[in-house]
């Protein structure tokens, strides 16, 4: 199956409702420690705002933030994996009025308020040590 570049970009709008879906798997084995973020920047530019800000340690931790005008905030984290080593995954950002509902592999497990309102998100960034098969976005 053909992969996607990474890092993958794409201007996108974020309505209530509406998902992000990203198909992939780890790039190296947990052992490497792999790393894979999301993020949903409010401009086309890399160091932009980031409403949210989903980076996922395989096979350790899973880390969600924001950042705002170049500097984080308090970080999310969890120590649930819900990733397997060498395993494809299924990851689903669903995006409410008050937050962001990630579902992986069909289990809904990691929740993030909005920080940074939901409706300045103008660009979406999957990037660092992860293999992309696709990226479905509103």
């Amino acid at each position: 199956m053909a992969t996607k570049p990474v890092p993958y970009t794409t201007n996108l709008s974020l309505p209530v409702n509406s998902s992000v879906k990203i198909k992939g798997k780890p790039a190296m084995p947990f052992n490497m420690n792999p790393v894979m973020q999301v993020d949903f920047h409010t401009g086309t530019e890399v160091d932009s705002n980031i409403a949210f800000s989903f980076r996922v340690c395989f096979g350790n931790c899973v880390v969600m933030n924001s950042r705002k005008n170049g500097t984080w905030g308090e970080e999310v984290r969890s120590t649930d994996m819900l990733f397997e080593d060498g395993q494809p995954f299924d990851l689903d950002i669903l995006v409410l009025s008050d937050q962001y509902r990630v579902t992986v592999n069909s289990t809904q497990f990691y929740t993030f308020p909005h920080r940074i309102e939901r409706a300045s998100v103008r660009m979406l960034r999957v990037w660092r040590d992860v293999s992309l098969t696709s990226v479905t976005t509103p």
